[in-house]
């Protein structure tokens, strides 16, 4: 081989190298910001609103939240929720070169704290999910099984590895670890990376929170980066520019969709949650929960009338407000309160679709067929982009 060809040849696998680098630090950087916009949400909607006592705007976001006279239930989400902004936060400083070798003191450490929470948020999660359940059906649920498993097999690897300092070993099964602790922002992002591609749900009923794509997402959040990874790391132990230009292409498209997807969540999601912890204003919702829980729901609509009345900007009479405060009742199977405050809202909100299918699928709920087509129906002609409204329209009339 001549000279030039392998001078060639150098450049270009150097090259390769150069380019699979760059595109690992894009991925992880594009990561890192997901992960403090996740982390900062997590901490300031759940930290903020449990500083203030009010634990039951929790179930805004979680179906089975903050639970009165459930102690045990209630440690465990607190664990859980304290334990994913700490994974979140010190996994990404454990991946940091430079925090490892300036400080490894500290790196060790914090791996022993790391490798602790990991542990705290899996089994504080098997335990919400087996006692107290949660939403989606039993293959959504098996998947959840198998990265709580996964999160407990890595930490152990990790930890054993690093106790006999095969850090080559270690370095593996660590980032296999956080990987798989990330899952819970790569399955917002595919979410509602689906959501603005497709406009809408795609592959999955946004009523029952079922279906095929959900199903694939359940396992695919670990599962795929997992695969990635694996490929990753098998590029890097086998020489050749051709391999390295293709992953560095592979990671450059996959990053592209985690961020468009992060932004998504972050515009839809993550946003919304942060502007709710920082409003001033007096949940009305939390409000009327009270009231009907002491004096029924009558008590309440006519309280919701003289509050607006007396203090329009004390209160937050958002639509969020009572369609939140309708799908606890509606998740309780307390139809007729939840009606009641469905009709409430969309007199509030005449010209929302959503308040209309809200009110369509409480009756949906209740049996009352004949209400729940005519409310849809409605919702449509506001909407016509309604993918789930249509659905649930489709539903009833073949019924």
């Amino acid at each position: 081989m001549s000279t030039a060809v392998l001078t060639h040849r150098l450049e270009l696998d150097s090259l390769a190298e150069r380019a699979l680098h760059l595109a690992t630090r894009f991925w992880f950087g594009v990561l890192l910001i997901g992960q403090l916009i996740f982390a900062f949400t997590v901490a300031a909607f759940y930290g903020l609103t449990a500083l203030r006592g009010n634990f039951t705007a929790w179930r805004k976001v979680l179906t089975h939240g903050y639970i009165p006279g459930d102690p045990i239930g209630n440690v465990a989400l607190i664990i859980h929720l304290s334990s994913a902004v700490f994974v979140i936060l010190a996994g990404a400083l454990q991946l940091i070169p430079q925090v490892r070798n300036r400080f490894p003191v500290f790196h060790r450490w914090l791996g022993r704290f790391y490798i602790t929470a990991a542990v705290s948020i899996s089994l504080a999660g098997l335990y919400l999910l087996l006692v107290r359940g949660s939403v989606g059906d039993l293959a959504q649920h098996l998947g959840s099984i198998l990265m709580a498993v996964l999160i407990l097999s890595f930490a152990g690897m990790a930890l054993r590895t690093a106790m006999g300092r095969n850090f080559r070993g270690h370095r593996r099964w660590a980032l296999r670890l956080y990987l798989v602790v990330s899952a819970s922002l790569f399955i917002r992002a595919g979410i509602f990376l689906s959501l603005l591609l497709n406009r809408g749900p795609f592959g999955f009923d946004a009523a029952s929170f079922t279906g095929p794509f959900l199903t694939f997402v359940s396992f695919g959040q670990y599962l795929v980066p997992l695969a990635i990874l694996e490929i990753y790391l098998q590029v890097q132990q086998r020489p050749g520019a051709l391999r390295r230009f293709a992953m560095a292409a592979g990671l450059v498209l996959v990053t592209l969709a985690m961020g468009a997807g992060i932004f998504a969540a972050t515009v839809g999601a993550f946003i919304p949650n942060i502007m709710t912890t920082f409003d001033p204003r007096t949940s009305i919702a939390e409000t009327l929960a009270a009231t009907i829980k002491a004096s029924g729901v009558d008590a309440a609509v006519a309280q919701y009338h003289d509050v607006k009345s007396a203090h329009p900007t004390t209160y937050n009479f958002d639509e969020d407000q009572l369609n939140t405060l309708g799908y606890q009742l509606l998740n309780t199977k307390k139809y007729p309160a939840a009606i009641r405050v469905f009709q409430l809202n969309l007199e509030a909100y005449p010209k929302s679709a959503n308040t209309y299918d809200s009110l369509g699928e409480a009756y949906m709920d209740a049996g009352d067929k004949a209400q729940a087509i005519a409310y849809y129906e409605k919702s449509l002609q506001l909407n016509p982009k309604n993918v789930n409204g249509r659905r649930m329209l489709a539903r009833l009339k073949t019924q």
